[in-house]
Formats: structure tokens, sequence, C-alpha cells
């Protein structure tokens, strides 16, 4: 199995604080441990490029990404929400992040790899069509998979989440829309307090409540997801990878072990396989304690590479 990993330095340029969870120490942690247990040498590792105004401009209207470029400050921060912050070099970061997204796809689609990894951030799960949330700028994913559609000529695709939040960004973009299935399992009631409802065929909503750990996560994906992808028949995957609903990451409260992420990677792997050729994109969303989210990645990864 042939994994690519790809990410970008300018991803640190996005940084509200040292207070704030979504900062760039994530990536430095996951890195740091795939090179100490010697994993970061069994993939192949690109770098990526900045998003084009193109790709940009299929997902997020011009007047929104506008919008946005006047409003980051040449210093200190403007808030978009509460707790997600537009600071000078944000949409570089942001840039990098979704420009990561598009080369995995190339690179899936001209069978160039099995899989991929992006270790990217900013996340973009809660980026709606018109709204920047969530510690969000840009939907990755969602640029993914609209990538996927208009270049490679796709049909079908499946977006799967597995963050502790749901992807109401992604919810957002692609309700009513038949090429472009979307499961997703989260804690509830919880942020972003939207979209909970399974209103349209396409989006398959797993709440969890708090408390529920490995046994009600893997029920619901084995009973919901499978029986969705396999009358869906996606021609590719791709993974809104959150690793915050672990047990120790206190962003949520669900109980989700390191195990977890392995399982649910090897289950989106057979689906991959049976339908898509293996074609599997992975990309980051959240995951906020150094220690849990390294390791989550790292079992995430082993996954992919078929260890």
């Amino acid at each position: 199995m042939i994994t690519s990993f790809i990410t970008h330095p300018d991803c640190a340029l996005h940084d509200m604080g040292p207070w704030h969870p979504e900062n760039p120490h994530r990536l430095t942690a996951i890195i740091d441990r795939l090179k100490l247990t010697g994993l970061m040498q069994e993939l192949m590792q690109y770098k990526a490029r900045p998003i084009t105004d193109e790709q940009l401009f299929r997902v997020h209207p011009k007047a929104h990404i506008r919008s946005l470029q006047l409003s980051q400050p040449e210093q200190g921060f403007t808030p978009l929400e509460d707790e997600t912050l537009l600071g000078p070099q944000s949409l570089d970061a942001a840039s990098v992040a979704a420009g990561a997204a598009i080369r995995a796809i190339d690179q899936v689609m001209k069978n160039q790899t099995d899989n991929v990894f992006c270790a990217v951030r900013p996340p973009g799960h809660h980026a709606e069509r018109v709204e920047s949330m969530g510690f969000c700028f840009y939907n990755n994913a969602a640029i993914a998979a609209v990538h996927a559609i208009e270049t490679f000529g796709l049909e079908r695709v499946a977006i799967l989440d597995f963050d502790v939040h749901q992807g109401n960004g992604t919810i957002d973009i692609f309700r009513n829309d038949p090429r472009v299935l979307v499961c997703s399992t989260f804690q509830h009631p919880f942020y972003p307090w939207r979209y909970a409802e399974s209103q349209w065929d396409n989006i398959i909503n797993c709440p969890l409540v708090a408390g529920d750990g490995s046994q009600q996560f893997r029920a619901l994906v084995e009973q919901r997801w499978l029986t969705a992808l396999d009358s869906f028949k996606p021609q590719l995957i791709i993974a809104s990878a959150g690793f915050d609903a672990h047990r120790e990451d206190p962003m949520g409260e669900l109980n989700l072990e390191d195990d977890d992420y392995y399982w649910v990677t090897q289950l989106l792997m057979d689906v991959a396989r049976r339908h898509c050729n293996g074609h599997l994109v992975s990309i980051l969303e959240g995951g906020y304690e150094l220690s849990s989210l390294s390791r989550s990645v790292h079992r995430h990864i082993e996954a992919l590479v078929g260890l």
C-alpha cells in the first residue's frame, strides 16, 4: 500500500495565540510522533501547493472570499466568531490546507498513490458556503470533492466525518446534491447546533450522546454508514478525520480510544477497495489534546499504510 503524506510549513502561519486549542503545535505533535516511531519513513512525503481562485470559487463564492480577504488584518485579529480569529496570515495557511486536498485528489485519481493523509490546518468542515466558523475558513473536504467531480468526472463521492463536532459546513454545501454522500458521527446536542436532523437523502447523521464510547460509535458506523455506502457505491472516499472524540480530548465528551481510529480507517479502506479501487483521501479536522491526537493519527496512518 502506497500512502502519501501532504503538508506545508505555511500551515503554521495561522496562529490565534498560545491559549487557543487550534494552534500550530497540533501538526508538530503529529509529525514528531511519526518521525519518532519511524512511520514517516513509510510515507511518500509531499508539500502542498496554494489553492487557485478557480478551485476555491467552485465551493465558496467569490464575494465571500473577497470579504474574508478584506477582513484579514495587518496585525492582531479579526473575530469571525467567538473563537474563530482571522490573523494576518490565516488565509495563507488556509490556502495551502485546501491546496493539499486538491493535490491529494490528483494523486489518487492519477494512481500515483493508493491513499493520502493531509496533515493540514486550519481545519475545514465547519466552513459553510458563505460563512467561516468553528476554526474553519475554507472547507477542505468539500473543495476536494468538487475538484474530483469537476476535474475527473466522478459522479459519486462519499465524505465520511468522524469528528466530535458535526461537519455542518459540508452538509450546507452538499445538501440535496446527489453526487455527494455525507456520513457523520458526532456528539449531540453540541456545537454547531445546526443541521442535526437528516432532512436530505444524501446526509446520514449519526448522533452520539455525551459519554458514548467505542461500542456505540462502532455500532452506528456499521449499521448506518455501511448500508448507505454499499447502496451509494462511491467512486472516491474522503475522510474528514477529526480526532477530538477521543476520551482524553477536552473539546468533547465522547470516549473513543486510539484503536477506534485504526478500526474506522480499516472499515473505510474495505469500502474503498469494494467500490473505488482503494482510493481514499483523509484530511485532518479536529483533535486538540496533543498526546491523544498524535497517537490517534498514528493509528489512522498505520491502517492507511496497511500495518
